[in-house]
């Protein structure tokens, strides 16, 4: 299996697919290519919670606001998943989910026919060529050399103590859903039935429907973090916040 995430909407992710088939008989599933445009940190927090759900694979994934650059291209081994992608830090958080050891290779390509769709020229032949000979013969292929120097990610801690939380807005889902990095296992230690979001009080609930339709509400979502949200409606309006603010929670 080959699975394919990018920010390309259509029909970019089509010709990717053209070329993996005419090099490998890979199954190929797509994650997602509607994410944010050139946002590397939404696309690495989305790939640490759609990736671990798979069977063994090779994931091709193209957010890459610096395609064209000198930036590096990557194939990363964690277990028996390969990632395959621009070396931007939009692998490594997914990778550590999937495997405690991960083994990062840069990959050698000669210059592509676009400087502008490397996600055609460059990474899916890399995905189907990693493919065809297995995960475990990564270090075997000659495109492939091991690195200790590339780009790291690793999402912010939040600060928490006993009168409440610090962090900050890590995405924003389609419905409005934010989520922050603020761990649900806090939340439900300290929380109570309400809780001070940046001065606005709002409810703790299991589920959206805690609440009435069109109410605010906290609560953990499936991703374990705490998450602002409204009942058929938009946390991020509701508590004014957006992708990367900083919020204060109080118990």
């Amino acid at each position: 299996m080959i699975t394919l995430t990018s920010d390309f909407g259509s029909p970019y992710p089509a010709a990717m697919k053209g070329v993996i088939c005419q090099h490998s008989d890979a199954r190929l599933v797509d994650i997602a290519h509607d994410l944010p445009r050139q946002d590397v940190r939404a696309a690495a927090f989305w790939l640490t919670q759609t990736l671990p759900y798979f069977p063994p694979a090779v994931h091709c994934v193209v957010v890459d606001p610096g395609v064209g650059t000198d930036r590096a291209a990557l194939a990363l081994r964690a277990g028996d998943h390969a990632l395959v992608g621009p070396d931007n830090g939009v692998l490594l958080p997914a990778a550590r989910r999937l495997a405690d050891e991960v083994e990062v290779f840069r990959w050698a390509y000669e210059d592509p026919e676009s400087a502008t769709f490397h996600g055609r020229d460059v990474f899916a032949p890399a995905a189907a060529t990693v493919h065809n000979h297995g995960v475990a013969g990564l270090d075997e292929l000659p495109r492939a050399s091991r690195t200790d120097g590339y780009v790291d990610r690793r999402f912010p801690d939040p600060t928490v103590d006993r009168d409440g939380a610090r962090g900050e807005v890590l995405v924003v889902d389609e419905f409005g859903n934010a989520i922050t990095n603020v761990s649900g296992e806090e939340l439900r230690a300290h929380g109570g039935e309400t809780v001070t979001v940046n001065g606005l009080r709002a409810p703790v609930r299991r589920a959206y429907a805690g609440v009435e339709a069109g109410e605010p509400l906290v609560t953990v979502g499936s991703h374990g973090n705490v998450e602002l949200a409204v009942n058929r409606g938009r946390g991020d309006d509701a508590f004014g916040v957006a992708a990367g603010d900083d919020i204060e929670l109080r118990w």
